[in-house]
């Protein structure tokens, strides 16, 4: 009865050790960090809320999430608190905005949804692509037409925006005449952690989880249409029979074209979908393939690309959108829309050592660019620059 009771109310999970009237409070929407199965932006969500957590700064953090995270989700640091405030639908647009009203922080940074209808007026919220301006019928109507609205929103409502990459502000600027000034480019990362060059034992026991062969490559990413496994397929179809591809990602909308390509150019035996692999089975599957390949017709970012380079995975890349941001010099590049120019540039790596060890090697360097300390210091100097009193309410 008391453990209904607790879930029922707003829950404070952990409280700063020392908080003074002087000390401004930084909320953060930490919902997307708390999914099972993150993927792109609740990755995002996570990884930048844990480095901003752990990062030397003025802040008190205040932490807003659907449930109670479980016992060391986040870093033991003494500098934040959690907002637990279950609520069954619309979360954000009601429960969340109601505690923006009763209970306001100094400032709000949203890393991987919409702004709430009410919010403080120093309100930051991170945008990740516009891929749905540039292939809507890669989308379902109903979801294409939410993105429209709520980045319109938040381009609007907030005070800054913060783009994964030029590419994004370029977009925003574009398609909803957001000024410049107004978006910061903010690079995520990715887990130096996990994701670095395998060990042999790692790299068999994934071979023979999945049943893969001694040579494939692989492509990760939800199977939808924006990653362009269509093409991906036709253009492996020109490769060696000694190769497989491996499609490692969840299956989303608009799928089942994609796996019946495979089953009309009669590439069955060699095309396999692995659906959503656990994360301590990428890093091997990365470092056990020929090549990690990401064909994607537009990305924000890529989060792929430098997992599969921290992976020492010779890399394959589309040459549109973010991802030449991301990959620098370290990639071998082609036009996503051109299967014959996918599979000239998986034959000329496949087939030349020199060029898959140099495109490694470069790979490695590649990385070097980035880190979450360094995307979470860039945050709080975006939020230290905004002149705000402090809140009384916010400060206890």
């Amino acid at each position: 009865m008391m453990a209904d009771k607790r879930q029922q109310t707003a829950t404070r999970v952990r409280a700063p050790s020392s908080v003074h009237r002087r000390q401004a409070v930084l909320g953060i929407d930490a919902s997307r960090a708390l999914t099972d199965a993150p993927t792109g932006t609740e990755y995002y969500s996570r990884a930048l809320t844990d480095a901003l957590l752990r990062a030397e700064s003025d802040f008190c953090f205040r932490l807003y999430t659907r449930a109670a995270p479980p016992a060391n989700f986040f870093p033991p640091t003494d500098n934040y608190e959690m907002r637990a405030i279950p609520f069954p639908r619309l979360w954000t647009h009601l429960r969340l905005a109601y505690e923006m009203l009763t209970r306001p922080p100094d400032a709000l940074f949203i890393p991987a949804h919409v702004l709430p209808p009410i919010h403080p007026r120093n309100s930051i919220v991170t945008v990740h692509d516009l891929g749905y301006k540039f292939f809507p019928d890669a989308h379902p109507f109903f979801q294409r037409a939410y993105l429209d609205l709520s980045t319109r929103w938040n381009v609007k409502r907030a005070r800054v925006v913060v783009a994964d990459s030029i590419a994004t502000r370029d977009a925003l600027a574009k398609f909803y005449n957001a000024p410049r000034e107004k978006i910061r480019v903010v690079y995520p990362a990715y887990n130096a952690a996990i994701f670095k060059p395998g060990g042999g034992a790692d790299i068999e026991r994934v071979r023979a989880k999945y049943a893969l062969p001694k040579k494939y490559i692989l492509s990760v990413g939800t199977v939808q249409p924006r990653k362009n496994y269509a093409r991906l397929i036709e253009a492996f179809a020109q490769l060696p029979g000694e190769f497989g591809l491996a499609i490692v990602g969840k299956k989303g909308w608009f799928s089942d074209s994609i796996f019946a390509r495979a089953q009309t150019l009669n590439l069955q035996a060699r095309v396999q979908f692995l659906d959503y692999a656990p994360l301590q089975d990428l890093p091997p599957l990365y470092a056990g393939a020929q090549g990690a390949v990401f064909p994607s017709l537009y990305e924000g970012f890529g989060f792929p690309v430098l997992e599969a380079q921290a992976c020492g995975a010779a890399l394959f890349c589309a040459n549109t959108s973010a991802l030449p941001e991301t990959a620098g010099d370290g990639a071998e590049f082609f036009d996503p829309l051109n299967a014959a120019d996918i599979a000239r540039a998986l034959q000329n790596v496949l087939g030349n050592p020199a060029r898959r060890a140099e495109l490694i090697a470069r790979g490695r360097e590649n990385i070097k660019r980035f880190s979450w300390e360094r995307a979470a210091r860039e945050i709080l100097e975006i939020v230290s620059a905004l002149s705000f009193p402090l809140n009384a309410r916010a400060v206890k």
